[in-house]
């Protein structure tokens, strides 16, 4: 095939793999943010209450990482090999991370140590949301050692499980009702604050100390896209606090998937046209064109097979969680 067709592909699987991580991170990241914030309930009954709202969906979520990773190795693997040398020891976590609250729901109805498995599952859920904090950091300062790197890296996690947190608090109050409910009212506002806070700061830092401000922001046209996608931002942030100040159930959390997919929007278009930044290139990354027409095939068959699974079982699944629906009280 000639190169225009190997670019097409390799854009093509950089699109989809974007789309991948973004049905991840708003998909696992609410049921990860419900695990951080059951750290701050301490009756068996709220935790109860808490893991019943994802407990049909967390495992299914859960597959698109599993989908994510095995395409970035088909795909890319120039990119995996690259990324892994420096990540090693941050997927490693969140995968120990990920295997504690897999294991915690399962174990938590024990009589005698449900107690500690309900302490495991809201470690575990915060060690993975910290882990991705790093792992994206890492990615956006192009893997650049130093100290400067260490503290964006470290702001990073800080706004991954504050922005997981706005996630699972507002799942909370679209699936809860009670003293459960009010309680996620009051942590979506706070959790919302310290994701701007965060995204505030990070767009800062990106601007004056990362390759992808210096270079990729500076080019035509770039940013003025990305300031469209900064008040886009801006205007779900709002939403956010006028359907929790209105009292709507589901607004709180259809904004905040609104203001992730859109924050991810802002980085495909900050990385583009590298994977790495200053690093590795989409193009020069992609592997051969044939096995890239292999993997759209396979991912073309496995695609709407996810995509309805998981649209089915959120249908099935809706509604509140009414069974002990006033645990706390």
């Amino acid at each position: 095939m000639d190169s225009s067709t190997h670019t097409l592909l390799a854009l093509t699987w950089f699109g989809l793999i974007g789309l991948m991580l973004v049905f991840y991170v708003v998909t696992d990241g609410f049921d990860l943010g419900i695990g951080i914030l059951s750290l701050l309930r301490k009756r068996r009954e709220d935790h109860d209450v808490m893991v019943q709202t994802i407990g049909h969906v967390w495992d299914a979520n859960e597959t698109w990482l599993v989908v994510l990773g095995g395409a970035l190795f088909g795909a890319f693997p120039s990119a995996y090999a690259f990324l892994m040398q420096d990540l090693y020891l941050p997927v490693m976590v969140l995968i120990a991370g990920l295997i504690m609250r897999g294991a915690a729901i399962e174990f938590r109805h024990n009589v005698t140590h449900g107690p500690v498995w309900d302490k495991v599952f809201g470690i575990g859920s915060l060690v993975a949301a910290v882990a991705q904090g790093v792992i994206l950091g890492k990615v956006i300062t192009g893997l650049a050692p130093g100290a400067m790197s260490g503290v964006f890296v470290a702001v990073t996690a800080i706004g991954v499980v504050a922005g997981y947190s706005l996630l699972g608090s507002t799942y909370l109050v679209k699936k809860t009702v009670g003293s459960i409910e009010q309680w996620a009212r009051r942590l979506s506002l706070l959790s919302a604050f310290f994701t701007v806070a965060a995204a505030v700061l990070l767009t800062g830092a990106t601007w004056f100390f990362s390759a992808v401000g210096q270079d990729r922001w500076a080019q035509p046209g770039v940013f003025h896209l990305l300031i469209a996608v900064g008040l886009a931002s801006a205007l779900a942030v709002a939403l956010v606090f006028a359907s929790l100040y209105l009292g709507s159930s589901r607004g709180p959390f259809r904004a905040s998937v609104a203001l992730f997919v859109l924050s991810f929007t802002g980085l495909a278009i900050s990385l583009f046209p590298d994977f790495i930044p200053g690093k590795l290139g989409i193009v020069e990354a992609a592997s051969d064109s044939p096995t890239l027409v292999f993997m759209l095939i396979g991912i073309g068959l496995i695609f709407p097979v996810m995509i309805g699974y998981n649209l089915y079982q959120y249908h099935i699944f809706r509604g509140k969680v009414l069974t002990g629906s006033h645990a706390g009280e």
